[in-house]
């Protein structure tokens, strides 16, 4: 960034650029405190401080409101009509006279009224999300001091801005939320640009001039990111001109995509006899965005789709009020789900946002404020300008959103090429059919087949928001159903999942806990801090533009992996991969995970971007298979991770074969009484009742009692003992235990060692949201679990995605999805493919472990979807060991919550076809 130091050495000199001073702070870490009088609520009534930009509600003033208040005064638009009295008083360099000088708010929630010096600033600005600023020239004194007076309206008096801005599903604040500052410029100065930079080279202009007194030049250098002038153009401005146009080209340049993000400035000098008068820099790509009616959405002549997310501008402790390092720290986690797009919902974000995404490369769709109402054509004429000619030349915008979901004014869409040089094309986010615009339907939360029936029609579908992601539903789960139709469907244009993040705001008013507003707010991927949900990691797999479909490996595998390159521009030769051959650590080790035997890099092959196949080629030594598991990471050309896969070598028979130790010079022992049976073992002792088959009591010498038992029962249906019977093997005793119903049998042997093994079966034919057998354990007893199998995260069906097989610990949570405490990973779910799991508890350690494949274990009980009857159900008991487990809802739309079908393939339950047969290994105690 040197050179762009030394670009405005010779203006600074001359003082012929903009240059700024801030009255506030620059963003929610760094403020300044301004005189404040809040008008209702909370600390009312009397002059004091508050720090500015903020959100008065966040320093303790004034009343909490969400948006349609529907849990707080059920369906009522209510809300309390505060206003915020500020003062300030600032001095303006005396070298600003007879210069220029503007106040400029970046945003303000909602009506503002500016005063200088006692004198009104202009009309009063309507609107929160919007820069405006004034021409207070007339107004100050400069070299002295003076005097700032501004009154912020929570509600506005024009009733189309309350109902787009503040009827609305996000919480309302009120408050200067983004900076505040004075601006100088020399007497002729440039305004604003609007720049069309098109991928064939070409390169068009509008330099907007204010106070043009007499012929001046308006000149224009093109800059490449080595700081070298590669095109230059010019015109001249006659007096009283207030546009320039200009035009360049530029060879074979550098082309700005979400994969390839290259950047240019543009340096605008205004210069008269020989002098410069002012000079600016703007900063834009060379990319040139289509809409083909009918087929698809192209940049730079290749069809794009968009894996993209709905975005708040939010942060727990400061609202609406945010800084740099929380929009990089929002890009990076986007992009780190292997996403490519993301929708500013519902309003425009702060520039830092937009400056980010341009230079880490994010497709935007910027929107205008109208959440299920839109804004007045008088009113929202004024904000499409300041929108427009705000943001225009940020090259990651590649839409304009005009409103959400019925809050479209039409008579706005022509306002938006007005101020867009490039003439961007708007759509029309909505959640009703028959409402697309410009060749693309934005319909919101479709099924999975009226999905499918949609982008068999002419238009191009590309929904701006499905899968609602409140509480667990949504996100990741059903997404890899509807990204495979997209992909694979020629008119998609991709989507936008709703919503990025849990919008949890701390309540100054209730000791500082995080409230969501009940089922309202907790409708992201990640928490409030930005703490990572299991659709997180699913949607990273999921979306990863180097798609991997092999689950397992091949009885014949040589190391051959068969690539396809879901990348639009990117040939996976630019990617790098690396391996590494693995052994598993044991139950007893001090850590998890694994120890690497081997690693290496393999040879990235040449694929072709859009769906483009091949192999990639991993040298595996001789005696490979003795590792237990491979390794595959891929990296990005950027060389970030995009996603990591673990496959078994070896066969959990296999992997047990150290942990599960059955031979002992010990011999296991038989007894009975009228009621109960009892085997015993290297120590340990369990009891079943005779009449109903259970699990009844566990000890041993170490800790006494384990309170695990009351099992096995059958999932679904009832169950009745039809026999007993006692056998003498070499090597154990055995309990086998005969049923009438659909748990047929259960088979319990005790070897000397002191393991315990269960072989049973049962017969749930047919479709089943759940299948097998439960136990019961006590819940406040447990400290935590580590296992062998996929993980961190807890598993749906129709969410198998971001979870790998590796050794994982999590201590206890009792973390429900979209409330506080956001723990993640959440120790309460299903869990996939497990070969071994340990239960720490507060009585002792115990062992679970399985030789067959596809085992889930469900620990405890937890829900997925809140309301009156949580879903989906939960087997018997609280320790299941499953063949089947249900699909997740969603929240919207033809009651998802409950027909999970209409969600995709996945979504079906599990058909059953005859009887399962499974055998589960316990050891009740730590392993000697």
């Amino acid at each position: 960034m040197v050179y762009l130091l030394l670009l405005f050495t010779t203006a600074r000199v001359t003082g012929q650029v903009r240059e700024r001073q801030y009255l506030s702070g620059t963003d929610n870490v760094h403020t300044a405190t301004w005189d404040f009088y809040c008008t209702g609520g909370r600390n009312s009534g009397y002059w004091t401080k508050i720090g500015v930009p903020s959100c008065w509600e966040q320093q303790g003033f004034g009343t909490y409101n969400y948006g349609r208040d529907y849990k707080t005064y059920g369906k009522n638009f209510h809300f309390a009509d505060e206003s915020g009295l500020y003062r300030y008083r600032f001095s303006v360099p005396s070298g600003w006279k007879g210069r220029e000088v503007f106040i400029v708010f970046e945003g303000s929630m909602t009506d503002t009224e500016v005063k200088i010096n006692g004198q009104p600033a202009g009309k009063k600005h309507q609107g929160a999300f919007y820069r405006f600023k004034y021409n207070i020239t007339d107004k100050i004194k400069a070299g002295s001091m003076n005097l700032l007076e501004v009154r912020v309206s929570k509600m506005s008096s024009d009733a189309s801005v309350n109902n787009a801005e503040r009827l609305a599903d996000y919480w309302i604040f009120g408050g200067i939320f983004r900076p505040v500052y004075i601006e100088s410029y020399p007497a002729t100065f440039v305004e604003h640009t609007s720049i069309n930079a098109r991928a064939d080279g070409s390169f068009a202009m509008q330099v907007f001039l204010q106070n043009v007194q007499r012929n001046t030049g308006v000149s224009a250098e093109i800059i490449d990111g080595s700081g070298r002038i590669i095109s230059t153009t010019g015109s001249t401005a006659h007096a009283g001109d207030s546009v320039v146009s200009l035009s360049a080209s530029v060879k074979k340049p550098m082309l700005w995509t979400a994969e390839t993000p290259h950047l240019y400035h543009v340096r605008v000098s205004l210069k008269s006899e020989n002098r410069l008068l002012y000079q600016t820099m703007e900063r834009f790509g060379f990319r040139t965005i289509q809409i083909r009616r009918g087929d698809g959405i192209y940049l730079n002549g290749t069809q794009i789709k968009m894996k993209g997310i709905n975005r708040h501008v939010f942060w727990p402790e400061t609202g609406r009020s945010v800084n740099a390092v929380i929009d990089m720290e929002d890009v990076r986690l986007i992009k780190e789900m292997n996403m490519n797009a993301v929708r500013c919902s519902h309003y425009p974000p702060d520039v830092s946002f937009l400056d980010i995404c341009d230079s880490l490369g994010l497709y935007v769709l910027d929107e205008l404020a109208g959440w299920q109402k839109a804004y007045s054509t008088a009113a929202g004429r004024p904000l499409v300008k300041e929108m427009v000619t705000r943001d225009a030349n940020h090259p990651s915008i590649i839409f304009w959103d005009n409103g959400n979901e019925g809050g479209t004014n039409k008579e706005l869409d022509n306002d938006f090429s007005k101020y867009d040089l490039s003439n961007r094309p708007v759509i029309h986010p909505h959640h009703k059919p028959g409402n697309e615009f410009n060749g693309i339907d934005c319909n919101h939360y479709e099924d999975y087949y009226s999905t499918k029936s949609i982008l068999s029609d002419s238009l191009i579908y590309m929904p701006t928001e499905f899968l609602h992601s409140q509480d667990d539903g949504g996100g990741g789960t059903a997404l890899n159903d509807f990204w495979e139709l997209h992909w694979h469907a020629k008119r998609s244009g991709g989507g936008f999942i709703w919503a990025f993040l849990d919008e949890g705001i701390m309540r100054t008013d209730l000791h500082n806990i995080i409230d969501v507003n009940g089922v309202n707010a907790p409708d992201g991927v990640v928490g409030p801090h930005r703490e990572k949900e299991g659709s997180f990691y699913a949607i990273k797999e999921i979306y990863s533009p180097v798609k991997i479909v092999m689950k397992e490996l091949p009885a014949d595998f040589a190391g051959d992996i068969p690539l396809e390159n879901r990348y639009h521009f990117t040939d996976l030769q630019q990617c790098s991969f690396q391996w590494e051959l693995v052994s598993y650590r044991k139950p007893a080790s001090l850590f998890t995970g694994y120890d690497t035997l081997q690693k290496g890099g393999a040879v990235a092959p040449g694929i072709a971007p859009n769906g483009g196949t091949g192999l990639l080629h991993i040298p595996l030594s001789e005696g490979w298979r003795e590792a237990d598991a491979l390794t595959l990471s891929a990296f990005d050309p950027s060389h970030s991770l995009i996603y990591k896969w673990i496959w078994k070598i070896k066969s959990n028979e296999r992997l047990l074969r150290d942990i599960v130790r059955l031979k002992d010079t010990a011999t296991a022992s038989y007894s009975e009484s009228d009621s109960t049976v009892t085997l015993k073992g290297g120590g340990i002792t369990t009891s079943f009742l005779k009449k109903t088959g259970m699990l009844v009591s566990v000890r041993n010498t170490a800790s006494d009692r384990l309170s695990f038992g009351n099992g096995p029962v059958i999932s679904e249906g009832n169950t009745t003992v039809t026999s007993v019977h006692h056998s003498i093997e070499s090597d154990g005793e055995t309990l086998e235990i005969r049923y009438g119903g659909a748990l047929q049998y259960a088979r319990w042997k005790m070897y000397g060692s002191g393991w315990l093994r269960l072989d049973y079966g049962y017969d749930l034919s047919g479709s089943r949201s759940f299948a097998g057998i439960s136990f019961s354990y006590p819940e406040n007893f447990v400290l935590g679990a580590r296992w062998l199998g996929k993980g961190p995260y807890r598993v749906w069906k129709n969410r198998m995605q971001g979870v790998t097989d590796n050794v994982w610990e999590n201590a206890y949570n009792n973390t429900q999805t979209g409330a506080a405490p956001w723990i993640y990973p959440e120790f309460k779910g299903y869990f996939a493919d497990i070969t071994w799991l340990e239960m720490n508890t507060v009585e002792g350690k115990f062992l679970i472990a399985s030789p067959d494949t596809g085992l889930f274990i469900r620990l405890f009980d937890f829900y997925g979807l809140s309301g009156p009857v949580p879903f989906p159900s939960l087997p018997p008991g609280n320790v299941s060991f499953l063949d089947a487990i249900p699909p997740m809802g969603t929240k919207l739309a033809l009651n998802l919550d409950r027909n999970t079908t209409r969600l995709g393939p996945s979504g079906e339950w599990k058909q059953l076809n005859g009887p399962v047969k499974r055998t589960i290994y316990f050891y009740f105690g730590l392993q000697k």
